[in-house]
């Protein structure tokens, strides 16, 4: 392989000045893809102890230990909040996994999907097929490009729409600017959700709060959850949230028993839960 940079001695080191001063170190045992996109830097590992992990430009996108944790929460939050999602639309994520868990949820009708990088796609139908199985659902129409420009062409489409976005840096900067949210806004339908990849309350707490500055300014409701993704930098993440009417910290319909045993991370409780925040980061975005 050409690139292994992020490689020694048999360990991924990853590091990145959005969380300077610390790494997070996982052992592996076979590099299964190495390559670089017209975009970024794609690594598929197995790992001594997490399965198989995602990298994009040294960053760990997901790992089969705990995806699950980050691809239930920021799809069920946002579709359990509204009353009737039929149209979705998932912005990022080519590994597929929003999508896996979308399909869940028999009423949604269409699930518009769009990736910048269409090699991440490919990559991941190859070696991650438990996550990419999300494309093989019919509802599921797949658009390569800038998801900026594309929900810009959008007007009152959408119920719910969920970012699964990198960091801030690099391609993914744009995601986390007013006018991105702006767009997503003017997506959606009445009384429609969007749910956004919201960075670590620990890490990243002006970025949160910039997230929560936007999104306070432009729907009728905000809120922020945070739970609990052992692999990613500082064990957590969070969901950045808004709504143009139904009450996002709990859900507005009942989970099919038969759903909830496909699950492993998220539950009505745990919905509930994510929203009550450490006390530092309830002060810090009460009075934004």
């Amino acid at each position: 392989m050409k690139h292994t940079r992020h490689v020694k001695d048999g360990w991924f080191y990853e590091t990145c000045p959005m969380w300077p001063g610390m790494a997070l170190s996982l052992e592996i045992e076979n590099i299964l893809y190495d390559e670089k996109s017209q975009f970024q830097h794609i690594q598929v590992f197995e790992t001594q102890n997490h399965g198989k992990m995602l990298a994009l430009d040294g960053i760990i996108q997901l790992t089969q230990f705990d995806e699950f944790s980050y691809q239930e929460m920021l799809a069920h939050v946002p579709l359990f909040a509204h009353p009737n999602p039929e149209t979705i639309l998932v912005i990022g994520g080519g590994d597929g996994g929003i999508l896996r868990e979308a399909g869940r949820h028999a009423c949604v009708t269409t699930m518009d999907f769009c990736e910048i990088d269409d090699m991440v796609i490919h990559v991941s139908k190859q070696f991650l097929p438990d996550l990419a199985c999300g494309f093989d659902d019919p509802r599921v129409n797949v658009f390569i490009g800038d998801g900026a420009a594309f929900v810009r062409e959008k007007t009152g489409v959408y119920d719910v729409i969920i970012v699964d976005s990198s960091d801030p840096i690099g391609p993914g900067e744009v995601l986390f600017k007013k006018p991105f949210y702006e767009s997503l806004k003017n997506a959606l339908k009445p009384g429609g959700i969007i749910a956004t990849q919201g960075e670590s309350i620990f890490l990243h707490k002006d970025c949160v709060i910039n997230l929560a500055k936007i999104t306070r300014d432009l729907f009728d409701r905000q809120a922020y959850a945070s739970f609990m993704v052992p692999t990613y930098p500082g064990g957590n993440i969070g969901i950045c949230l808004g709504s143009l009417g139904p009450d996002l910290t709990r859900p507005a319909r009942k989970i099919d028993p038969g759903i909830q045993k496909q699950l492993k991370y998220y539950s009505p409780e745990i919905h509930k839960a994510a929203f009550v925040l450490p006390y530092f980061a309830r002060k810090m975005l009460e009075h934004l």
